[in-house]
């Protein structure tokens, strides 16, 4: 099954998305959000199962919304593949690189991806997004999936200069308008092999990054372990798994996102995460 969370004429809801329409369960279940149906005791496919086949909105006449839109935690993996811990020399320690970013900094499918006026130097990062289900603590790495939800795309726009003022993270990941998150979630039934997900990040059509998922230095099993030991997961956290080589501060000349930029994040077999890039 494909969620996703959306806004119509002012209202927000969520859905589930039969070929290019969208069948509205926020109107027709006790759930507020994605996040709450996925919090509750009912399954995603009961929950599906539940609200019939009538369609209610085409896509192109939604807003779509980051897929979970207030997640109580949105933990990001840096450095997680050689690739890029080779382009950036940095990485290769034995346990992940873990910041964080804030739920207010994220932005949907379609919508405009902001290089703030402090800084020339926004970076593309294409990432696949793990969403918990079943929360836990100290969760085994051999029970990972019964704790997800499902997968997501995502783009970790990165402010590159301020993330480097410091040895800290915070500041270059959580600019407003740099997270890009969607369109969707995909259900782990709908995928055959999570190690053969594979992101393609396109700037402007070019292909910049490439890479499968098996290439994870952590896997979405070492992260979930690791992540839960120190904090207790919740329905709706967001992992952001990592990005593969390719980004635009290691290229030579460097490349950054500006006015009128189109990047885009696909991961195979999940969609396409595209987002227009003003200044602002």
């Amino acid at each position: 099954m494909k969620w996703i969370s959306f806004e119509k004429d002012g209202k927000e809801s969520f859905g589930l998305v039969v070929g290019e329409a969208v069948i509205d369960a926020g109107a027709r279940t006790r759930f507020g959000s994605l996040k709450e149906a996925i919090a509750s005791d009912e399954s995603l496919d009961s929950i599906g199962r539940s609200i019939g086949q009538s369609e209610d909105y085409l896509l192109e006449d939604v807003v779509f919304l980051p897929t979970i839109t207030r997640p109580d935690k949105i933990l990001c993996v840096g450095l997680n593949y050689k690739e890029h811990q080779e382009e950036t020399g940095r990485g290769g320690e034995d346990n992940p690189t873990i910041f964080v970013r804030f739920a207010s900094a994220q932005i949907g499918h379609e919508a405009k991806m902001i290089r703030p006026t402090e800084s020339t130097n926004l970076d593309f990062e294409g990432e696949i997004a793990v969403i918990i289900g079943k929360g836990g603590r100290r969760i085994k790495k051999s029970d990972w999936l019964e704790h997800v939800a499902g997968f997501s795309c995502y783009n970790d726009g990165s402010v590159r200069d301020y993330q480097r003022h410091t040895s800290q993270f915070t500041p270059g990941k959580n600019f407003t308008g740099t997270g890009g998150f969607g369109p969707w979630m995909v259900t782990p039934d709908e995928i055959d092999d999570f190690d053969e997900m594979e992101i393609t990040t396109r700037l402007n059509g070019e292909v910049m990054q490439n890479a499968k998922a098996k290439l994870l230095v952590f896997g979405f099993g070492d992260l979930v372990q690791y992540i839960s030991s120190f904090t207790e997961l919740v329905a709706g956290d967001v992992i952001v798994t990592g990005t593969p080589g390719g980004v635009g501060f290691a290229r030579n000349p460097p490349v950054w996102m500006d006015e009128g930029d189109i990047i885009e994040i696909q991961v195979d077999p999940i969609g396409t995460l595209t987002n227009h890039v003003i200044v602002g």
